[in-house]
């Protein structure tokens, strides 16, 4: 029987095998814990993460909130770096609650997937 961290890591390698980075459009990849939720732009020819948020320093709110925010977040230090497109990776995670919204809240932020 499969549990549920190896399906995810299944599904991860797939996801994996077809999508990747470049310095013009980096893959933004995303990992949430059960409390916090990280989030960072990966150039995959250099292997350099290009820029990096988090909800570890941001106040206490629901975990959707926190994602939005991590979303807008994320969007803002991408713009200012010259980033405009990405290539979403949800990291083996369904595309539904935190995930979803900070997807959102990147797209709103002026992100383009």
């Amino acid at each position: 029987m499969i549990t549920k961290i190896e399906r995810r890591l299944k599904i991860k390698t797939r996801i994996r095998g077809k999508i990747s980075g470049t310095a013009a459009c980096p893959r933004m990849t995303v990992f949430r814990s059960n409390k916090q939720i990280y989030v960072q732009l990966v150039n995959d020819a250099e292997g350099k993460t290009l820029v990096a948020a988090s909800s570890l320093g941001l106040e206490k709110a629901p975990k959707k909130e926190l994602a939005a925010k991590v979303g807008t977040l994320i969007a803002q230090k991408a713009q200012e770096a010259g980033i405009t497109t990405v290539v979403f990776d949800r990291n083996g995670y369904l595309y539904h609650g935190r995930i979803k919204e900070l997807a959102d809240a990147a797209r709103n932020g002026g992100l383009k997937f």
